[in-house]
């Protein structure tokens, strides 16, 4: 049997220009804050002695990798990522960044905004860009109809409004 495993498929590199700031005050909160205080308390529990069953240094030093593994991470995605700042020409149609007002066919109204693939955790609103839901809403205008594949089966959606809120 083996362990590997097929690499997964490139995430857009579309951003919005929140998460982009949300990701680089991620960045700056492990380098310049929780980094030095984690390696501060790896060196006090090196200097109590023998490190082999030292569980606060073997826990600081794994926390150690997983920052830096993160910090590594961040910086190159905010290296590839395209961050989308501007307002689409074409305000009456879905792209990148957009609010959508969803009516499914029992008149429930659903709210979702359109981001990159990195920002899903800022807000349980938003799908991303590489979703099959927001592939079937692009470029669709208000009072289309949409229909979307679920595993419950198909659904069909029509879009109540089309916003772009300026930051």
């Amino acid at each position: 049997m083996s362990r590997y495993r097929p690499p997964s498929p490139p995430k857009s590199a579309y951003i919005t220009y929140e998460g982009a700031q949300a990701l680089l005050a991620e960045l700056k909160y492990l380098w310049k804050e929780k980094r030095p205080a984690v390696t501060e308390t790896v060196r006090e529990a090196a200097a109590q002695g023998d490190r082999s069953e030292n569980a606060e240094y073997i826990y600081g030093k794994k926390q150690l990798r997983e920052i830096d593994r993160r910090v590594r991470y961040l910086e190159k995605r905010l290296d590839v990522c395209t961050v989308v700042d501007r307002l689409p020409a074409d305000k009456t149609r879905v792209f990148f960044g957009a609010w959508v007002t969803l009516e499914d066919e029992e008149g429930e109204l659903r709210t979702h905004r359109i981001v990159g693939p990195d920002e899903l955790d800022h807000d349980p609103a938003y799908i991303s860009i590489d979703s099959p839901v927001a592939k079937a809403l692009l470029k669709k205008q208000e009072d289309d109809e949409v229909a979307i594949r679920l595993a419950a089966g198909e659904k069909v959606y029509i879009i109540d409004t089309i916003e772009y809120r300026q930051v």
